[in-house]
C-alpha cells in the first residue's frame, strides 16, 4: 500500500497510532473527557506531527544517514521534536496570540507525545519518501483525530449518572477504548 489512498487509509484504520499502535495513549485517556479538549489536542497533535515529519525526514536523511550515524535517531528525533516544539510556541505566542491562547496547554503536552516520536520512527522504518512520510503523517493525524473525537463522544455519554459507580471514569473509559481497538482490528488482515 504505497499509494497515496493506501497509505492514508492504513495509517487512519489499519495501524491507527492510538487503537492499534498504543502510542499516544496519555493524551487518549487524560484530555478526552470533553468533545473541545480533544479537538483542541488532536489540532495541536496534527499540526506538531506534521512539522516534526518534515523535520525528522529532512534530519535523518540529509545529515544522519550520510555521516553514517543513523544509531542516534531516537535521541535526535526526541531533541528536535522537543525543539521544534518549543519554537512553534514561542512563534504563535509572539504573532498569533489568538490562537496560542486557543491552543492553551495542549501545545506543551505535545512535547511529551509518543505518538509525534513513533510516526517519525515509523516513516524512517518503512523507508518512505519524503512525499510518503508527509502523507503518512496527515493520515496518522487523521487517525488520532478520529479516535480522540469518537472516544470523547462516547466517553461524554457514558458519564451519567446511571453508569455504577465502580464503573465511572477510568474502568468504562478503558473498556470502551478496548472496544473500539476491536472494531478496528477487523480490518488488520488488509494489506
Amino acid at each position: 500500500m504505497d499509494s497515496t489512498f493506501g497509505i492514508i487509509f492504513s495509517a487512519i484504520f489499519v495501524t491507527n497510532i492510538i487503537l492499534s499502535q498504543f502510542l499516544g495513549l496519555c493524551s487518549f485517556l487524560g484530555v478526552s473527557k470533553s468533545l473541545k479538549n480533544s479537538l483542541g489536542m488532536s489540532a495541536a497533535v496534527a499540526f506538531v506531527m506534521i512539522l516534526a515529519t518534515i523535520l525528522s525526514w529532512v534530519i535523518y536523511y540529509l545529515f544522519l544517514v550520510p555521516y553514517d550515524l543513523v544509531y542516534l535517531k531516537t535521541l535526535v528525533f526526541i531533541l528536535s521534536i522537543a525543539t521544534l516544539v518549543q519554537l512553534v510556541e514561542m512563534f504563535m505566542k509572539k504573532n498569533m496570540p489568538t490562537l496560542h491562547k486557543a491552543m492553551g496547554v495542549f501545545l506543551p503536552l505535545i512535547t511529551t507525545n509518543c505518538a509525534i516520536l513513533g510516526i517519525a520512527l515509523i516513516n524512517v522504518q518503512r523507508d518512505y519518501t519524503f512525499a510518503q512520510s508527509i502523507t503518512n503523517a496527515i493520515g496518522t493525524a487523521a487517525g488520532y483525530t478520529m479516535a480522540i473525537v469518537l472516544f470523547s463522544c462516547l466517553r461524554e455519554r457514558l458519564e451519567g449518572p446511571e453508569m455504577p459507580q465502580c464503573m465511572r471514569n477510568l474502568p468504562i473509559a478503558l473498556i470502551t477504548a478496548s472496544c473500539m481497538s476491536i472494531a478496528l482490528m477487523g480490518m488488520s488482515g488488509i494489506h
